[in-house]
């Protein structure tokens, strides 16, 4: 994750927050038993984050809360957009990927981007109960973290919604399409 990250103006972080707001309060069916006032006092403690959800915002992922860790306190967000984020969209999966192509290289992939933004890929388990609380990549897939096995062996896993099903697919990680991107999470 980015070490140094641009602060956000009074006007940018206020924006973002009254977004984000209206965005939980419209789909509470995501996050039963919170309240808003709890979550913007988590953000107000780590101002840093506010940051990563601007970037995960600013890439079309509509960022909202989908958990509560009871141990540790923790909200965490995640891309609620119907489609994979347009923004995220046409990368390979990795760095290793990019480099790996001799031509028509995408102008980034989806884990040196996730880094970029200070977020992390979706895993499977995450993505699939991500579907639990929405139809998501109707149209669309998204890369998600991928086992260091099967991307030693030149793999890389991607998810979608298919006729009221999610699937799970592999790829090679160089691959990209302009209708896959990838969903990230942030924890608070």
């Amino acid at each position: 994750m980015a070490n140094e990250k641009p602060a956000l103006t009074a006007e940018q972080r206020d924006h973002l927050l009254k977004t984000l707001q209206t965005r939980f309060e419209k789909n509470m069916g995501r996050h039963i038993d919170q309240n808003w006032s709890d979550v913007l006092a988590r953000l107000s403690a780590q101002a840093d984050k506010l940051w990563s959800l601007s970037e995960m915002e600013r890439t079309g992922g509509e960022p909202d809360v989908i958990g509560l860790d009871p141990f540790t306190g923790e909200f965490t967000f995640a891309d609620c957009s119907a489609e994979s984020p347009a923004g995220r969209r046409s990368l390979c999966y990795d760095q290793e990927a990019l480099l790996s192509r001799k031509e028509n290289r995408p102008v980034s992939s989806a884990m040196a981007m996730a880094a970029e933004m200070g977020v992390e890929l979706l895993d499977e388990a995450a993505y699939r109960a991500l579907q639990d609380l929405g139809k998501f990549d109707l149209k669309t897939s998204s890369w998600i973290l991928t086992p260091p096995e099967m991307r030693q062996l030149g793999g890389a896993l991607f998810c979608d919604r298919r006729y009221e099903r999610i699937f799970t697919y592999h790829n090679g990680a160089e691959s990209y399409y302009g209708a896959r991107g990838f969903r990230t999470q942030l924890h608070v």
